[in-house]
């Protein structure tokens, strides 16, 4: 365990499964000092308190920031920019800014302009999660092994960028760094895709009315496994969408054409072509693994 304090003070806004990993993570390693959890429902930090997850709550942002040295956002992409209106505000200067957003691009732009001088803001996004959500959803190794994007830009304080990066990694991140653009293009097509996938997918099969009963009843593993995230927060997902809309109907588009040439080719009952279409598929998923 290291002796070696990052974060004397941490402030958490929205202690759900993202904000609760960071500071459960920080906390194993012994390099957060104090945690204070930041939120609106009473309930859940109550059960923050309760569960370690922070050492102390309050309702109040201005309250919550102040002395922070390190303030996290983890709360629907669509709050962030109030959110860090209501905080920045408050913040001490040397503080630092960061969230946790699955979209950048516009996040970014509307939070900088909001920055005091002083303050520093690092646009960030760990790329992991499950379906599940609240503060009893958090622990200590979400980060292992996954990546967390930074998103710099010309504003962004290098030391600051160094203090989160070195947050991420102690978490168990390997961090890389890139532009806003190709983040919100690149998530598009990794995450909120296959998001919207399913989502569709659960649907359609669900208001399959050809027999009386519910045909979801005789789901099994794959379909269970597949759309395991049409499971996650409804709010979350609409933000994203709303967000990050032209990267997503690009690959909606895509997603679409792609469909489209199974379609056609199982009507058509073309074997070679459906063969050479699952043969790709499977020899680009392989290559992940």
């Amino acid at each position: 365990m290291s002796n070696q304090i990052l974060v004397p003070k941490l402030a958490i806004v929205g202690v759900g499964l993202i904000g609760g990993s960071l500071a459960l993570a920080l906390k194993a390693a012994g390099v957060v000092g104090e945690v204070v959890g930041i939120g609106r429902g009473l309930a859940n930090l109550e059960k923050a308190l309760e569960l370690g997850v922070v050492d102390r709550y309050t309702q109040d942002p201005a309250e919550g920031v102040a002395d922070a040295d390190l303030v996290f956002l983890a709360t629907p992409v669509l709050t962030l920019t109030e959110m860090a209106s209501r905080v920045l505000p408050h913040m001490k200067p040397g503080a630092v800014l960061t969230d946790g957003g699955s979209v950048k691009g516009s996040v970014a732009r509307a939070i900088e302009p909001l920055v005091p001088k002083g303050v520093h803001f690092v646009p960030g996004h760990p790329i992991a999660g499950t379906e599940k959500s609240g503060a009893e959803a958090a622990f200590a190794t979400l980060y292992h092994r996954r990546r967390c994007i930074l998103t710099p830009t010309a504003q962004t304080d290098p030391e600051a960028l160094r203090l989160v990066r070195r947050v991420w990694e102690t978490a168990g991140c390997e961090v890389v760094e890139m532009d806003l653009e190709k983040h919100d293009r690149i998530l598009g097509a990794i995450s909120h895709l296959p998001h919207m996938v399913a989502y569709s997918l659960v649907n359609a099969v669900s208001s399959y009315d050809r027999y009386e009963e519910n045909i979801l009843e005789y789901s099994a593993g794959g379909f269970r496994d597949f759309t395991r995230i049409a499971s996650s927060d409804p709010t979350m997902w609409r933000d994203i969408a709303l967000t990050n809309r032209d990267a997503l109907l690009e690959m909606i588009e895509r997603f679409e054409a792609s469909l489209a040439e199974l379609k056609e080719d199982i009507r058509d009952e073309k074997g070679e072509r459906l063969y050479e279409f699952f043969r790709r598929s499977k020899q680009s998923r392989d290559a992940i693994l």
